[in-house]
């Protein structure tokens, strides 16, 4: 029996036609459809344009939107694909990781990095590998590119011109297409009489990312207090340094804890995990208060902290939420 599966575009590359400004995102579901027409040989396609938009301009808003969507439409259907902007994917994509949970079926997003109507385009086998995606039972939010899927708070952005945009950071993929067919590598959803989603939204757009260099100005954290931020993701150097000599971060870092602003730390490097525990700076940023991200994208790291803020003010309650993993965000 063929899958039943809803397409939801918001817009993005995938959808972009060449205007005087550039490209747009102008595109309908039944345009994209129509490059992809091996798609309704195989599948029950039913259709619903959400938005289109460049993805630089899909925001906390818009993840609500999209969020409580998939919440209401996933349990008509066996699986859910979205279209999405390149740019700001993997940001949708872990945002939506913890804004539903105990998603059984697949919700899987893609995009291309150029127009599906360009003849060299990676639009077609991005479509194809996401409907497999749901054919083959992938449960939860994940990302499908350049023939390969991650779990969606585990994708990041890598290349910007590059078919093969995405990575699965310290995560190994959920799938891979070869020439013999999709190589799944966790089992396939389970059909259940339950409920397929739990919607839990509530977000809280008052985050802050800072990336340090070596000097950065400690009125930093002054100017996010006196801004309204509740929260401050800070990529900090290598597994977890923060510069106190001459430039004391840490005295005005404290302050900004002290006066409740959330403030976890992540590494600016890619790969691996930060570990606030190995060096003097590290445990000296841990006596501030500060929130270890320990192996989280950064992307993670800022929509887990947006959406544990949307649920709670209390600092206690919101370290829980970052030491619990939901979604396979982070290894504890």
């Amino acid at each position: 029996m063929q899958k039943s599966i809803l397409l939801i575009t918001t817009g993005g590359t995938i959808a972009s036609r060449e205007t005087p400004d550039g490209l747009v995102p102008e595109m309908d579901a039944a345009d994209l459809l129509a490059f992809a027409p091996a798609l309704a040989r195989h599948y029950q396609i039913h259709t619903l344009e959400l938005m289109n938009l460049d993805s630089s301009n899909i925001q906390a808003e818009e993840w609500l939107i999209i969020a409580r969507t998939v919440a209401a439409e996933l349990p008509k259907y066996d699986g859910i694909v979205i279209t999405h902007g390149t740019d700001t994917m993997a940001y949708t994509a872990s945002a939506l990781s913890f804004l539903l949970h105990d998603v059984k079926k697949p919700v899987v997003l893609t995009g291309s990095q150029m127009p599906i109507d360009a003849m060299l385009t990676d639009a077609r086998n991005n479509l194809y590998t996401a409907f497999a995606a749901v054919e083959y039972g992938i449960a939860g939010i994940s990302v499908a590119f350049d023939r390969h899927i991650i779990r969606g708070c585990r994708a990041v952005k890598v290349r910007t011109m590059g078919f093969e945009a995405f990575e699965s950071i310290n995560a190994p993929y959920l799938a891979e297409v070869f020439a013999d067919g999709l190589h799944s590598y966790v089992p396939a959803a389970v059909p259940t009489d339950g409920p397929c989603v739990q919607l839990r939204d509530g977000l809280c757009n008052e985050v802050f990312l800072l990336k340090l260099i070596p000097g950065t100005n400690p009125r930093v954290f002054d100017m996010i207090c006196a801004m309204g931020y509740r929260g401050v993701v800070i990529e900090t150097f290598g597994a977890g340094g923060m510069h106190f000599l001459r430039r004391n971060l840490l005295e005005n870092l404290a302050r900004l804890t002290g006066r409740g602003v959330a403030v976890v730390a992540c590494s600016q490097c890619l790969y691996e995990a930060s570990n606030l525990s190995i060096y003097e700076v590290g445990t000296r940023l841990l006596e501030c208060g500060v929130i270890a991200a320990n192996d989280m994208t950064t992307e993670a790291a800022v929509t887990k902290l947006m959406w544990a803020l949307g649920q709670t003010q209390d600092p206690e309650e919101i370290k829980r939420i970052f030491f619990t993993n939901y979604c396979g965000e982070i290894t504890l």
